[in-house]
């Protein structure tokens, strides 16, 4: 009925047999089919006993009956979304995969399975949980109580700051911050730094930098965009520093106790793999 376009004005009656066994876009389309001129008309659902239909049937049927009103077919989509899965978008109840792992964790897996899409490449599916790039240089980075006071404002500044994707964005959310809250003390300047970082470290594919005053490590993903002669070059021109581990590690064997000396080795590392 649906696929050939039959539209017939003068007919006012339809009846569909089993319609717990038809998806809620099909039910809105059939009812669709009678009440096309001015007589009044009737769609009749026969359905088996209530006992034999899944519950999922029975909300779909529920929402095609209440659907009566204009504007229906957006309410009937909304409630289709919520009973497949996707929940109330943007409401506190969830369902589904949503209310498993939460709606911004959902919508950041989403937005990275369309970008790999878009790119023309296979989402991977075994780092899709990943949450980005870890570092680790023991240095203190955080918003100090004294600087601001108010929790609310620090937890909403540590978000702004980790969505961060761009240097521009990161520049421009510090001129706010001192336009706001005065000079940035030193934690915070090094959550900034370490930020920035983070940012360079994901768009390289390495997983995780760890370094402390006695050296450190760094971690490849297999997907990492670094090509591997550079690597090799770093450790053949200082062996006594770097040193590869498990193929997917460099370990650095050098003392670095003060916090600018890290800072100072992962930009120039950086540097290095890019060139």
């Amino acid at each position: 009925i649906i696929e050939t376009g039959i539209d017939v004005p003068s007919a006012n009656t339809i009846v569909i047999d089993r319609a717990d066994k038809f998806g809620l876009a099909q039910l809105h389309q059939l009812r669709g089919r009678v009440g096309r001129s001015h007589h009044q008309a009737y769609a009749y659902l026969l359905t088996p006993s209530p006992k034999s239909i899944s519950s999922d049937a029975k909300k779909r049927l529920e929402a095609i009956t209440e659907a009566q009103s204009l504007g229906a077919g957006f309410t009937l989509a909304t409630h289709d979304l919520e009973i497949r899965g996707a929940g109330e978008l943007l409401g506190e109840e969830q369902s589904g995969h949503i209310e498993t792992i939460g709606y911004t964790l959902y919508m950041e897996l989403l937005d990275r399975a369309v970008k790999a899409l878009q790119s023309g490449t296979e989402p991977d599916l075994d780092l899709s949980l990943q949450t980005g790039s870890e570092v680790n240089l023991r240095v203190p980075a955080l918003i100090p109580d004294d600087f601001i006071p108010d929790i609310t404002a620090r937890l909403t500044l540590y978000k702004r700051i980790a969505n961060c994707t761009s240097d521009p964005e990161l520049q421009e959310l510090q001129v706010e911050i001192i336009d706001r809250f005065g000079l940035m003390p030193l934690p915070l300047k090094n959550l900034f730094r370490l930020t920035r970082v983070r940012q360079n470290l994901e768009q390289l594919g390495i997983t995780k930098v760890d370094m402390g005053p006695k050296g450190g490590t760094i971690s490849f993903s297999a997907t990492t965009t670094i090509t591997p002669i550079n690597i090799i070059h770093l450790i053949q021109k200082q062996p006594q520093r770097y040193k590869m581990v498990r193929g997917d590690q460099v370990r650095l064997t050098f003392d670095m106790p003060e916090v600018e000396d890290r800072f100072d080795t992962i930009e120039k590392l950086l540097h290095v793999f890019t060139a």
